[in-house]
């Protein structure tokens, strides 16, 4: 049995520890920051149920471009309308500071999509990127980015401004793709992302990301992951649907742990050089992106990573 049904009560393995203590003092302290600067962090934005870990930790996904998405994907409880508001100037050092002062080893950057902008946030982003590189030099950056609408020439300026791992999330399996996100993200759209970030610059670590109890496969997630592979994804992860609210899509079954432990075999197997499977695993995924710091650093040569400050401090002067 891969899973059991969705009833009114969640089976164990998806219950979330709130945090308490000194990590209950540190989530309010990357809360009351974040807000300071005014950003916006997808670990509120898209309800993770990983919040209380991450920012007890010290630790949190920045996300750019405003708090407004003109997609309409059926999973992600981001607000949703046609059009976003202005673009802030003065985010990407705001974003750059704020990592300075956590002192992060790695940190993950990710962005509403922008479709009614003429280059749909590209350059922001990409200004984004280039700050947080100057600011923090030691730094490996992940950035999850939208798909561009399949515009090459957007993806490479993301490309050019040098971050560290690019990611890009298909989400679901081909079949369910339609149902579950927007009608302008395709599974073969979004290959095509993550194919083209290969072809330009190979030495680019590259990241994906699916779901599962959406009424998927085993046959399927085995292909699914075999088509990222097909394009040199390096680093995976699987995690469980959770339904945001009751108009969002509903919950076809809660997979088990023993099945998310198989689905990371499997995924080793194919040749990803990370996995992260498990029920409360998200794209953003604290443990994985240690490994996959390690993993960069020791590939560099670089000093094994500190995981970064818990706490914050004041940045050094520019």
């Amino acid at each position: 049995m891969s899973g059991t049904p969705p009833t009114g009560k969640k089976p164990p393995w998806i219950k979330v520890r709130l945090p308490t203590g000194e990590r209950q003092a540190r989530y309010n302290r990357v809360r009351e920051r974040a807000r300071d600067l005014g950003l916006h962090t997808v670990c509120e934005e898209a309800k993770c149920p990983n919040i209380g870990e991450c920012w007890g930790g010290g630790t949190a996904t920045f996300m750019v471009m405003g708090d407004i998405c003109t997609r309409g994907c059926r999973f992600c409880a981001v607000t949703t309308r046609r059009k976003g508001g202005p673009l802030d100037a003065d985010e990407p050092v705001k974003v750059a500071n704020a990592i300075a002062e956590m002192q992060l080893d790695y940190v993950v950057v990710t962005s509403v999509d922008r479709d009614d902008l003429p280059d749909q946030g590209a350059d922001h982003l990409a200004a984004c990127i280039r700050e947080i590189n100057a600011r923090n030099p030691r730094t490996l950056l992940e950035v999850l980015i939208p798909d561009f609408r399949g515009d090459l020439e957007l993806l490479q300026r993301v490309i050019d401004a040098g971050p560290t791992v690019l990611a890009h999330n298909v989400e679901t399996i081909p079949r369910l793709t339609a149902r579950v996100r927007d009608p302008r993200a395709t599974w073969d759209q979004s290959v095509a992302v993550l194919a083209q970030v290969k072809a330009v610059k190979p030495e680019m670590f590259t990241k994906s990301s699916l779901m599962v109890g959406l009424g998927e496969t085993v046959a399927e997630m085995t292909e699914a992951m075999r088509a990222l592979r097909a394009v040199g994804v390096d680093f995976l992860t699987i995690g469980q649907y959770l339904q945001p609210t009751p108009l969002h899509l509903k919950i076809s079954e809660y997979v088990t742990p023993e099945r998310f432990a198989e689905y990371e075999q499997l995924g080793l197997s194919l040749g990803f050089t990370y996995v992260a499977s498990g029920p409360l695993v998200r794209s953003s995924y604290k443990a994985g992106e240690f490994f996959i710091h390690q993993h960069i650093a020791a590939m560099r040569g670089d000093s094994a990573p500190s995981q970064g400050s818990p706490e914050w401090t004041t940045p050094p002067a520019p």
